[in-house]
Parts: C-alpha cells; sequence; structure tokens
C-alpha cells in the first residue's frame, strides 16, 4: 500500500481543508494517509468538526504558519524532515503556499520518490505589491522544479500558471477539481429552508441574499455592500441579506454599512428587523443554503470556491465576479450571472435583477444542482487523484517511461 504524507497549511473553514481532508478519508484503503497541518490563524474558522466527522487524525507542527518567519520556517523544515524519516512516505502531497514550499523543499532533501503539490488559488495577483508578487513567482517556479506534477482545480487557473506566469511547463500541470460530500444539499431542503427562515424572521416571499467566507480584503466585501444599497433602493420585493463569515475586516465592514444606511443585526441579537446580517461563522451550511435565494462573490481573486459549488448543489442562482476559476464552476447566463472585477455597475444590476425576477432566478437556480453534481462529487475526485499517484509511482519505478516521454 502506497504512503502518503498530505501537508497542508491549517485547518479552518474552506476548499483546501475540503480537498485535503476528503482524499485522506476516502483514499483510504489504497492509500496509507497521514495529514499534517498548520497553526490556522485566530479570526479563522476551525475545521476540527470535519475531521472529527470523517475520523481522522492528524500532526499539528505550530510553527508552520501562514506568515512568512525565518525562525518558524525554519524549525518546521526540519519536523517535516523528521516525519518523512519516520513515516517513509512513497508521496508527499503538499497543499496551498507555506506548506507548498517547505514541504516540496523537504521532500527532495529526503528523496521522496513522487512530490506532488495542488494550486488551491494563488497570490499572484490582488494581494501584495508588484516587488513581492514577484518574489512569490520566481519561488514557485524553483518549487515546481522540485515537483513531480502541480495540481489546479480549475482549467483558468491552469492557463494563468501556465501562460501567465510561467511557473512550469505545461506538462506537469493535471487539472482535477473539487470533490465534494454534495448530497446533503440536496437533502431534506424544505425542512431545513423553514428553519433558516423562521430563525431570522423571514417571510415567504422575503429574498435572502448571502455572502459566504472570510473576512478579508481579498473578498471585497465593499462590492457587496454598494450592490445590497443598490438594490435595497431600486427593489420591488422584501430584502433581508446576510453575510456569513468572520475575519480581520468585520469592523471596517460594520462601519461601511452604517454610512451606506444599510441597518443590520449580528449573531448576538435574538431578533433580526433590519434588512442585514451579519452572522458570523456558521458551520450548517446546508441550512443556510436552503434558506437562502441568491448566492453572491465579490472576491477579487479565487481558485475554486466551495461557496458557489455548495450553492448550485442546493438549486441557487449565483451572482458574482468573473475571476479566477469562476468560469469553470458555473455556467454564465445559465446558472450565474457575472460583472468583470472592475465593472461594478453590472454586478449591481445582474443582483437587482436576480432580486425581482423571479422566473430569472427560478431558471437559473433550476440549472444548478445537476451541473455541479456531475462535475463536483468527491467520489470523481478520488478517482482521479488516485490514477493520478499510480502513474507518478509507476513512472518513477520504471523511468524508461519518463525517457521516452521526453523523447517524444
Amino acid at each position: 500500500m502506497p504512503r502518503v504524507l498530505r501537508i497542508m497549511n491549517r485547518l479552518a473553514v474552506g476548499g483546501p481543508v475540503l480537498n485535503a481532508t476528503y482524499l485522506t478519508r476516502y483514499l483510504a484503503p489504497d492509500f496509507e494517509t497521514l495529514l499534517v497541518v498548520g497553526e490556522r490563524e485566530s479570526h479563522e474558522k476551525s475545521a476540527d468538526h470535519l475531521v472529527e466527522q470523517l475520523g481522522i487524525d492528524y500532526t499539528v507542527i505550530p510553527q508552520m504558519g501562514r506568515s512568512i518567519s525565518p525562525a518558524d520556517d525554519f524549525k518546521a523544515y526540519h519536523t517535516l524532515k523528521k516525519l518523512i524519516k519516520d513515516f517513509q512516505p512513497d508521496i508527499v502531497h503538499t497543499h496551498a503556499a507555506k506548506p507548498g514550499a517547505l514541504g516540496r523543499l523537504a521532500a527532495a532533501a529526503m528523496k521522496v520518490p513522487v512530490v506532488v503539490h495542488t494550486f488551491h488559488g494563488h497570490v499572484f495577483h490582488s494581494y501584495f505589491n508588484s516587488f513581492k508578487t514577484n518574489f512569490y513567482i520566481q519561488t514557485e517556479r524553483y518549487l515546481a522544479r522540485k515537483s513531480d506534477a502541480i495540481v489546479t482545480i480549475s482549467d483558468q487557473q491552469k492557463r494563468e500558471l501556465v501562460y501567465d506566469f510561467k511557473i512550469a511547463p505545461e506538462d506537469k500541470f493535471h487539472v482535477i477539481r473539487l470533490g465534494l460530500d454534495l448530497d446533503r444539499f440536496q437533502e431534506k431542503q424544505e425542512v431545513k429552508r423553514r428553519k433558516f427562515r423562521q430563525e431570522y424572521g423571514l417571510e415567504k416571499d422575503d429574498i435572502a441574499i448571502g455572502i459566504i467566507g472570510r473576512l478579508v480584503p481579498i473578498k471585497n466585501h465593499g462590492v457587496f455592500l454598494r450592490a445590497l444599497a443598490h438594490v435595497l433602493a431600486n427593489r420591488s420585493k422584501k430584502v433581508k441579506a446576510f453575510i456569513i463569515g468572520d475575519g480581520e475586516t468585520r469592523d471596517e465592514l460594520e462601519a461601511q454599512a452604517r454610512s451606506l444606511g444599510i441597518s443590520f443585526t449580528t449573531q448576538s441579537d435574538f431578533y433580526h428587523p433590519h434588512p442585514l446580517v451579519f452572522t458570523s461563522w456558521r458551520t450548517d451550511v446546508d441550512v443556510i443554503n436552503a434558506g437562502l435565494d441568491i448566492m453572491a462573490l465579490t472576491s477579487l481573486n479565487e481558485g475554486t470556491p466551495v461557496s458557489l459549488i455548495e450553492a448550485q448543489a442546493a438549486d441557487k442562482p449565483v451572482v458574482s465576479t468573473r475571476v479566477g476559476g469562476i468560469q469553470d464552476i458555473v455556467i454564465e447566463g445559465e446558472t450565474a450571472l457575472l460583472a468583470d472585477i472592475d465593472d461594478e455597475a453590472s454586478f449591481h444590476q445582474h443582483l437587482l435583477a436576480l432580486v425581482n425576477d423571479d422566473a430569472l432566478r427560478h431558471r437559473l437556480g433550476h440549472n444548478s444542482s445537476q451541473y455541479v453534481l456531475e462535475r463536483f462529487g468527491y467520489r470523481r475526485l478520488m478517482n482521479e487523484m488516485s490514477a493520478l499517484y499510480y502513474q507518478l509511482l509507476h513512472q518513477k519505478r520504471n523511468p524508461d517511461v519518463l525517457l521516452q516521454k521526453e523523447v517524444a
């Protein structure tokens, strides 16, 4: 049985942790996996409940934090080398930037047979200044040379990494889309919808709009608030919006809502008469999606946002910015309305159209679930990743295969 050392940044709610934990759980018994994680940041929602549900044991390296820290990074690197020595993996598979750097360097130093890295997103635009961005690009090019395969989770992400940023040759990349447990978003929807809407005092004809994710600058929630203000000024129906998540920009967003004249309540309130609710973190995303009517996303940069996949699995229409891999997980005009990142007016109009036009909202929602259930189920993820692992192991054990590939 091949052994996989899987390294990810932290157990915080989001797409990367779902991908890594599902692979850890469901590739068994064909692969024996040891999951290694770093420390999550204080404002992030813990995903401990997920690993408990899946019955996964894991190892924590406290020094493997998100920020660059030479002393901590050096300690984490040597801890990883020791884990590799003790566990003797056939494959080291890293997820996200910091684990991708430390894990691939440690795997190369310890001569692990196969090294794989997954990009769940990238930081090559909209995060840092040009000097820092170029540093990260050069670093990833170097690390790519120590990788036997690089996995992207969308075609668009692969195109960016190959052609825009030239991280590695195209033949090193493999597109393997996220695989999620989506069945629960189809189960008992009416019961879940009543539960959510009763909690927040929503009437049957109220239109509920949601946006799910960390409250951080890259998620660009200000666009959502300005779009909500536009909707509230021009709607033909009753509307209530929900900002689901928490993070470093929470206070700033509350202040911005006040400046726009949008009254709101928070998770600590028992009564919710206002048009906006800051719910903080919640784990019952299937209940939330059942209760909503529209799902929004306003990010400046994205890999493959899980919130949009889950919303479509629950038959909800999407309004989003046109960034990253989003065009690979929705059908524009059929399951979602998209606006360019610099065209905020179109985003406002799209959201208003979905609120006011019942037929449009229902048509986009009706088209959604079949599309994502076929493309993003976790069984497909297991099959594709398992096939990649065996292919890479076969090539390493049969070097003539690699030679023939290079000659061809």
